[in-house]
């Protein structure tokens, strides 16, 4: 039996709304898209990093996120050699150091994985997750080499798009960096190659030669390290902010502010505007920094 209210087909719809258009589907990608809106003509990495700069000035895209893009984009040239931790810097954890040797350096340092060693701290023999360690405490005759994880060894020169691929198929979150003779040169985690992205990045300005931790943005305002010297802000912007009390700029605005600022607050001190783009671990990694405006000056007589 057929329908006596049949569905219009859409050559009945268009003669009975002549006006109205067909809707198209845009089959074309989100990151398809995102270029073209940025720019539709780029050519290279650099006019694609400029084009993302461009975009932030034209509020197409908030900093949080070109601070993202530009860090997925030059993650592809980094390697683990590049963001390690070197080695004289790494927390270990001696086998046979006694138990509250252990819980102690865990306690203080608070990483969730330790690398150990025996004999000399070059001999890498496995990883202990922090929460393995207090099976000891319920049992003292436990052998701590049977807590031990394999270590993951990889050479500085593993490229770090690879070395995350490896970290989420293998659900591993820690590498033990060697060099070309088989040396411990460092570690490296996955929180380390995150970061690559979320903020802590090398781009275009970078001091390479120094420790610098301003750089200009697109708009000509700035974007500021939470551990920042006080001095350096100071010198940069030819402000006079005080540095008796504390040493880096983070530290002096949360003292100010009296927490530590949330994303997207902001504090004015010194004649600058430091407002907060990225924190993480309950300090702020970047402010993004402009000068307060200049208080209008009333015509005499008003």
């Amino acid at each position: 039996m057929s329908d006596p209210y049949p569905a219009p087909t859409a050559a009945a719809s268009r003669a009975k709304n002549p006006g109205r258009r067909p809707t198209i589907v845009d089959k074309r990608s989100l990151f398809q898209r995102l270029i073209e809106l940025v720019s539709p003509g780029v050519d290279s990495r650099d006019e694609l990093i400029e084009s993302l700069a461009d975009a932030e000035q034209r509020e197409l895209i908030a900093p949080e996120s070109r601070m993202m893009l530009e860090g997925v984009i030059r993650m592809a040239d980094m390697t683990a050699g590049d963001v390690m931790v070197a080695a004289p810097h790494m927390d270990h954890l001696d086998i046979d150091a006694p138990y509250d040797e252990l819980l102690h350096l865990v306690i203080g340092t608070a990483h969730s994985r330790f690398p150990v060693y025996e004999g000399q701290r070059d001999n890498i023999i496995g990883i202990l997750m922090a929460k393995d360690l207090l099976k000891l405490q319920r049992s003292p005759d436990l052998n701590l080499r049977t807590l031990l994880r394999p270590a993951v060894f990889v050479p500085e020169s593993k490229g770090l798009n690879e070395l995350l691929r490896d970290f989420r198929s293998n659900r591993n979150h820690l590498a033990i960096v060697i060099d070309e003779f088989g040396n411990t040169a460092g570690l490296l985690t996955i929180e380390d190659v995150l970061e690559e992205i979320v903020g802590e990045i090398e781009d275009e300005f970078d001091d390479k030669d120094g420790e610098s931790s301003v750089y200009t943005l697109a708009d000509g305002s700035h974007r500021v390290a939470g551990d920042a010297e006080i001095g350096a802000v100071n010198e940069s912007f030819g402000a006079q902010l005080p540095q008796d009390s504390f040493e880096t700029i983070g530290g002096l605005i949360a003292h100010e502010l009296g927490r530590v600022p949330r994303r997207g607050e902001a504090v004015a001190m010194g004649g600058l505007l430091f407002s907060v783009m990225l924190t993480r671990g309950g300090a702020v990694r970047w402010f993004k920094v402009t000068r307060t405006p200049a208080p209008a000056v009333e015509p005499d007589g008003a």
